[in-house]
């Protein structure tokens, strides 16, 4: 990418090491960076300091500053509509998480300390395998719980890499391991193959948790966007197989419905990072046809949600799948499943990774951790 281009091998690591509020590593090898060695300077801004240059676009009057500076910084790269290229070359356009890393290394955001090591695992799948990224305190404990991750992207975009600092935050935070999972992607695989494999992740974990320090007792799933999708769809999956149950499951912004006529779509025709067009050009990759869209897999607010466990939904303001939450949320509550949600005003689609830039996002992680928390002390 253009942007990455300009900016230094160790800026690059810190800055990834930052975007979580506790830090973070882009590589599958152990690392270890001591960032108390990292000399601040005089001229280190906090996020509460940040402004934008620009009036807010109309659709975002009420954005916070930060989440203001952070689209802003995304709007600079000048890309191209995603809608408008091919997944392929999608790809390889800057990212929110891009706009997130230069907004730091322009303010000079301090980078907190990471506390913990990565390593790669390869897993075998129906008609492949799959890479597993696997985030491990360094606290010293002989076995931790676990939490099964899987990133956002529509199912088509994004990798470990994009989503690197909430699987970061979220193992330093709670104190857990991390398999992060990189499913196989659309439109090279279509629906159901990148659900098929985020269950085959859970899977794997179930029955390897004591081979990487983890608690095989207590394993909860967490998914951004897609990922939220996917982690509700493998709550089901493991429910009608009859698998181990994770014990928790934390859904931030989730795709939950197939349905392009809620108020949220409605608004969101002009939002950034996420549209109603772009979520369309997602479907439009990994579902085989529209019918593939009243599968509960994918619209979950039509699926059998009974017993699944309780849960946790995250969600944004300015964002396309912000009604569908609000469904999901009420749907969960009439099936008897233990629900909470949290609706986070002035922010983005893709904000909860943001948590050295943006305020909301520290607290959104927080909120997550306390859940998790809660239930793996139980």
């Amino acid at each position: 990418m253009k942007l990455l281009n300009n900016i230094s091998s160790f800026s690059l690591i810190m800055l990834f090491f930052a975007l979580s509020s506790c830090g973070g590593s882009n590589s599958d090898s152990t690392n270890t960076v001591d960032t108390s060695t990292v000399a601040q300077t005089d001229n280190t801004e906090k996020p509460s300091d940040l402004k934008p240059a620009a009036a807010k676009p109309d659709w975002g009057k009420d954005m916070t500053d930060p989440m203001a500076v952070v689209i802003e910084k995304l709007k600079s790269f000048k890309s191209p509509p995603l809608t408008s290229l091919s997944a392929q070359e999608a790809r390889k356009q800057p990212s929110p998480t891009d706009a997130a890393m230069a907004v730091m290394q322009e303010h000079n955001i301090q980078t907190p300390p990471n506390n913990v090591d990565t390593m790669g695992k390869d897993i075998p799948v129906q008609g492949g395998q799959i890479h597993l990224r696997i985030y491990t305190p360094k606290t010293g404990k002989s076995a931790y719980p676990v939490i099964v991750y899987y990133h956002g992207g529509g199912w088509v975009i994004a990798d470990l890499n994009t989503y690197d600092a909430s699987a970061q935050g979220l193992a330093n935070q709670a104190e857990a391991v991390v398999v992060s999972v990189a499913y196989r992607q659309a439109p090279e695989h279509k629906f159901p193959t990148a659900h098929n494999d985020s269950y085959a992740a859970y899977e794997w974990t179930v029955k390897n948790a004591a081979s990487i320090k983890g608690d095989p007792k207590h394993i909860a799933l967490v998914g951004e966007s897609a990922g939220g999708n996917l982690a509700a769809a493998v709550s089901m999956m493991a429910r009608d197989k009859g698998m181990q149950l994770p014990i928790h499951e934390v859904l931030v912004y989730p795709i939950a419905a197939y349905d392009f006529n809620t108020p949220s779509y409605q608004e969101s025709d002009s939002t950034k990072p996420l549209s109603s067009g772009l979520m369309k050009w997602f479907f439009e990759k990994y579902l085989n046809s529209p019918a593939d869209g009243k599968n509960p897999m994918i619209s979950l607010v039509t699926a059998n949600l009974k017993g699944l466990p309780p849960t946790t939904i995250i969600a944004a303001q300015y964002d396309p799948l912000r009604s569908e939450g609000e469904m999901l949320e009420d749907n969960f509550k009439k099936a008897g499943v233990d629900t909470k949600r949290k609706l986070y005003n002035g922010t983005t689609h893709e904000f909860f990774g943001m948590a050295a830039v943006v305020p909301e996002a520290k607290d959104a992680q927080g909120y997550a951790v306390d859940a998790l928390k809660s239930a793996f002390n139980k």
